[in-house]
């Protein structure tokens, strides 16, 4: 039985065309590597959510961050490699937790993009993703062996399931799941994403298979609710009160109702109302990590979205003029945008209610909807938006940082730019702390204490992404 199936926010035939990840030295994008390095006279946004720190000198040495702090207090080696950053920020390397290596590239067509997106993510500053849904997992274990050996240039890559859904209404039993998790676990997977159909046994009975093996569900529930999945044991929850069925009045039992029909409802909820709030306190009290995804949204509400004009020097001509002829179809006709308008602002405000809660939340660009949002550039635009929604720079990097690495268990390594971890260090010209938007100005993306040319990484996709 197949588990799983790709939609996303339309029941379409997917066809999926494959492209082949070549293999290529990464070398030639390396614009600092050496034994000892040193970042002086640099300004430094840690991740912690911490107030932004002038003046400060970083260390790196054997992939590692030996020391941090101010300029006039650390002592430079004299063999270090350093370099003068006067201007410029240094902030953790982005952890992106819904980051996928395929595009969308027409209403019925995805494509894996490894040798492209890759590039993207670290050229942006993702040093290191979880792809929360693979399209192919062969695709994705290839793509994550090429980075681990140097063939290809992109972040640390956290491995999880296929989508996990119901097909054509065959139920899936605990055996059929249990199995699953298990193949998939032995072959490297640390999470599942469940998707719209699952019912309720059935996450319950993946759960219960994942959390034997030590790993985590996460996912895009729509038949059931999400206090519902709390209950059940999901681990993380995908894009946040936006897909949320549960305050819709005809939701019916393990049953996905029509977007057309329960999205205009979500429009009117009231996110400081009482069940909305309940949900909250469930998710925290439960530890249910929720994963932000406004940059996707965003592209829906296409009356007032512009296209990053960065996508046209990376898309191919067919997939730019897709996204063009695709927007300008979308803008004529804006009922459907001004709802999602106000669900943006709805989402918005549950993610601020979320982490006031104390709940952790966590930042992805996911790459698909009809186009509109690519690999890294959306990321930093997920940044951009967390401001807009009303967090500080400060914190809205350490969602998009520290947060994940929490989730992933990794915050002893990466997340935070502090003595011990690893130098994953984004450097970028201008104060985000001032301008979030100064995120988009990166002049060096360093993983493992190898810096890498963003300028460098762009060009050798440059006319790729969407290539079939």
């Amino acid at each position: 039985m197949r588990l799983f199936r790709y939609c996303r926010f339309a029941p379409l035939l997917i066809i999926v065309v494959l492209v082949s990840c070549k293999q290529r030295s990464t070398a030639e994008f390396i614009s600092v590597k050496a034994p000892i390095v040193a970042l002086t006279h640099i300004r430094v946004i840690d991740g912690s959510g911490r107030p932004t720190k002038e003046d400060q000198t970083i260390i790196i040495e054997s992939g590692r961050i030996t020391s941090i702090g101010p300029t006039a207090d650390v002592s430079v080696p004299a063999s270090a490699t350093s370099l003068d950053l006067s201007g410029h920020t240094a902030v953790p390397g982005l952890v992106g937790m819904h980051n996928h290596l395929f595009y969308e590239t027409g209403s019925t067509t995805y494509v894996n993009a490894p040798e492209s997106f890759a590039p993207l993510y670290l050229a942006a500053g993702v040093t290191t993703i979880r792809t929360a849904g693979a399209l192919t997992l062969s695709n994705d274990l290839a793509v994550k062996r090429s980075v681990e050996n140097g063939e290809l240039a992109g972040p640390k890559i956290h491995l999880s399931s296929p989508y996990i859904d119901q097909v054509g209404g065959k139920v899936l039993t605990p055996e059929t799941l249990t199995k699953a998790v298990n193949d998939w676990a032995d072959q490297g997977v640390t999470s599942f994403k469940i998707y719209e159909n699952i019912t309720l046994a059935e996450l319950r009975s993946l759960v219960d298979a994942a959390h034997k093996r030590g790993l985590k569900v996460t996912g895009h529930p729509c038949a059931i609710g999400f206090r519902e999945a709390a209950r059940a044991g999901i681990d993380n929850l995908e894009h946040g009160l936006a897909v949320d069925t549960e305050f819709f009045p005809k939701k019916k039992a393990d049953t996905c109702p029509p977007r057309s029909e329960w999205l205009p409802h979500l429009a009117y909820i009231d996110v400081t109302s009482e069940p909305v709030q309940n949900m909250i306190q469930e998710l925290v009290q439960r530890r249910v990590a929720v994963t932000s995804t406004l940059a996707i949204f965003e592209a829906f509400v296409t009356e007032t979205f512009e296209l990053d004009s960065r996508m046209k020097d990376v898309l191919t001509e067919d997939a730019y003029a897709n996204c063009v002829s695709r927007l300008a179809e979308y803008k004529a006709d804006p009922r459907w945008s001004r709802v999602w308008e106000v669900v943006l602002k709805k989402e918005m405000q549950f993610e601020r209610e979320f982490v006031k809660a104390g709940g952790l939340l966590m930042m992805g660009v996911d790459p698909t909807g009809w186009g509109g949002v690519l690999a890294g550039f959306g990321d930093q635009r997920g940044l951009e938006l967390l401001v807009k929604a009303g967090f500080s720079s400060e914190d809205a990097i350490r969602i998009g940082t520290l947060n994940g690495a929490i989730f992933l268990g990794e915050a002893d390594r990466i997340g935070t730019l502090e003595a011990s971890k690893q130098a994953d260090i984004v450097i970028v010209r201008g104060n985000p702390a001032s301008n979030i938007s100064a995120i988009r100005e990166v002049q060096m993306v360093f993983k493992d204490g190898v810096g890498y040319d963003p300028a460098k990484l762009i060009e050798s996709v440059r006319g790729l992404v969407g290539e079939s």
